[in-house]
């Protein structure tokens, strides 16, 4: 298993086969990139005006309601929506070399913005993003950018090994309320981190953020997050060093460590309904694919 994305890798997620031995030139995302399409993009057209029918007009169009009122024809006339600004913004520090089962979290966090990259980039939306979280580098940020170019610079970037070091958690407030602060509206962003918890000032920044863009959170999670593997004795350390033994043959341990972490959970759930932000959970040992489609679906059916 590799430690890290591999470009080929993220590149290929354009594409997929329907069946072993057939050759992948079939998208991988079309499934997701028309519920993309239908959630953030809608019909992909804005009204424009209401104009009197002309010979040739498409009469699935017509306007029904002006028609009877005025008792002479009109047409609802559309015009191309605009590029959207998709942001992507993905957390690459220490803490996201780690998986139980399946991958990696950094690995599955850069398939996920690939995924989203590749289908926002098919609907003709700007693609840029921010990746924070990397002691070595700090925050570095891709412009949004027509075309795949902007893409392309932050899959690369993705693939880049994680320094080693220790884990800057306030970088995730930092990247949200450098957003917050920036020109412009009607983003789209999407935070792809192992966040679960609401600490002090998190909603705060999403409220604000969610006035101006649409925000959806995608929590990276492993099993062992949640259930705490049966290994005997074992010693853990935090950033600053301090040691701690915990005996994870102890059930009521176990059941405690699960319990707070869906209380954490739930609590990121409820402040997504509050603040009308998407929260789809990806985890290491699942199909990013399915997980994104079936993510959508239910967050589809919210709106």
């Amino acid at each position: 298993m590799s430690l890290h994305p591999q470009l080929d890798d993220l590149l290929e997620l354009r594409h997929q086969a329907r069946a072993l031995g057939v050759a992948a030139h079939h998208l991988v995302n079309s499934t997701f990139t028309g519920l993309y399409a239908s959630v953030f993009r809608g019909t992909g057209l804005d009204f424009d005006e209401v104009r009197e029918y002309r010979e040739g007009d498409d009469i699935r169009n017509m306007d029904w309601l002006v028609t009877a009122r005025t008792n002479t024809p009109h047409l609802k006339v559309f015009r191309e929506e605009r590029q959207r600004s998709v942001i992507l913004c993905i957390d690459t520090g220490p803490h996201m070399s780690f998986g139980t089962r399946g991958t990696f979290k950094s690995i599955q966090a850069a398939r996920v913005a690939a995924l989203i990259g590749w289908a926002a980039s098919k609907q003709h939306d700007r693609v840029g993003g921010v990746l924070f979280g990397n002691p070595a580098t700090g925050l570095r940020y891709f412009r949004a950018t027509p075309g795949r170019r902007g893409l392309w610079q932050l899959l690369r970037a993705l693939t880049e090994p994680i320094e080693q070091g220790d884990t800057d958690e306030s970088q995730l407030m930092a990247t949200l309320q450098h957003l917050d602060s920036g020109s412009g509206t009607g983003s789209l962003i999407f935070v792809i981190a192992p966040i679960n918890q609401v600490t002090t000032g998190f909603e705060r920044i999403l409220g604000s953020l969610k006035q101006r863009h649409d925000v959806v959170l995608l929590p990276v999670d492993d099993p062992a997050d949640r259930d705490l593997p049966s290994m005997g004795p074992v010693i853990f350390s935090n950033a600053a060093g301090e040691l701690l033994e915990v005996d994870t043959d102890n059930e009521a341990g176990r059941k405690a460590f699960r319990d707070d972490w869906e209380q954490r959970r739930e609590e990121l759930l409820q402040m997504s309904y509050r603040l009308g932000v998407g929260l789809i959970p990806v985890s290491t040992n699942e199909d990013v694919h399915k997980s994104l489609v079936s993510g959508l679906r239910h967050y589809a059916g919210r709106h």
